[in-house]
């Protein structure tokens, strides 16, 4: 059965097995960037077709050297935010790969999303559905792709220590309704786990590990995304975050159960359309990890914890 998993090293595990986007909103120093960084050590190894790719786009970006002729690992580029929209989406004159198409097949980590300017993230919208960009020009236009894994980090609050045990929080109520809006719903709806992070305290960082090294989950997740491929209704190709719509319902086999649960968190979380399809997704890769055909109401509920809190 799907057991109920620790954030925030759960929500890592299922973001890599099932593709999906995801967002770490906590104070300064709780350790969203870490968390980022160490998802693409979590990603299964590049596949041959998928290395030829990588490369051919880093060569012509001149982003390999001699020294490394042939990418080998997944790509990670954090670019910041005050990255122009060329430089995060691609553009120029002749036309180059911006940090999205660099990011191909890799992670795209977008820290302090809020500070990106407002038009270039809404112009993320577009390429996170699509997974590539194309770049018009009066006689040509030019075509890269982009298919990442977006990881995105914000703070609670323009002074970043709201709710935080550590700091006074500085801000009122109507800076943290604007800060909270430089993003908007539709992109936000588009991000499929979405949790807090809170700080470690110093007396639990001391402690010797005793969870599960980067190793043994990404294990976890290989073994997730072969179940994925096998059987009698095996999935090829993209990830569970790229499920189509249209079948949804078949490749999900959620259990009648399970869709009673997720009916009641529509109505009592107002989520969209696309927010319950997207659970439903994020459901199906933790049934995954449990190797489990059906997706019941424990995979449902857990996903719904990734997305909107707790789920009770």
């Amino acid at each position: 059965m799907c057991g109920a998993r620790s954030a925030p090293s759960a929500l890592l595990e299922v973001a890599a097995a099932g593709g999906h986007a995801l967002l770490l909103r906590g104070a300064p120093g709780c350790g969203k960037t870490m968390l980022a960084r160490r998802l693409s050590g979590l990603l299964p190894p590049l596949e041959f077709d998928e290395a030829v790719e990588v490369t051919r786009i880093h060569s012509a970006a001149g982003q390999l050297g001699a020294d490394l002729p042939f990418a080998r690992e997944r790509p990670f580029r954090a670019p910041h935010h005050t990255a122009s929209p060329a430089g995060l989406l691609g553009g120029g004159n002749p036309p180059a790969a911006g940090e999205v198409s660099l990011a191909h097949r890799g992670v795209l980590f977008l820290d302090e999303l809020p500070e990106f300017e407002r038009r270039t993230l809404e112009s993320l919208r577009q390429v996170i559905e699509s997974h590539r960009v194309v770049i018009a020009r009066a006689r040509t236009s030019c075509v890269f792709p982009a298919q990442f894994q977006l990881v995105a980090a914000l703070n609670p609050c323009p002074c970043g220590w709201r709710g935080s045990p550590q700091r006074d929080c500085r801000c009122d109520d109507a800076a943290v309704a604007r800060y909270a809006a430089r993003i908007s719903g539709p992109l936000l709806d588009r991000i499929d786990l979405q949790i807090d992070v809170e700080a470690v305290p110093w007396r639990e960082l001391e402690r010797p590990g005793g969870g599960a090294g980067s190793e043994e989950v990404r294990a976890r997740v290989v073994a997730a995304r072969r179940f994925r491929t096998s059987g009698p209704a095996g999935l090829r190709g993209s990830s569970n975050a790229q499920l189509p719509d249209d079948s949804l319902d078949d490749l999900v086999a959620a259990t009648p159960e399970a869709r009673q649960l997720l009916g009641r968190a529509v109505d009592r979380l107002a989520l969209s359309a696309r927010g319950a399809r997207r659970v439903l997704k994020v459901a199906r890769t933790i049934a995954d990890l449990a190797e489990e055909r059906q997706t019941g109401p424990a995979a449902i509920a857990e996903a719904l914890s990734y997305r909107c809190g707790p789920a009770g």
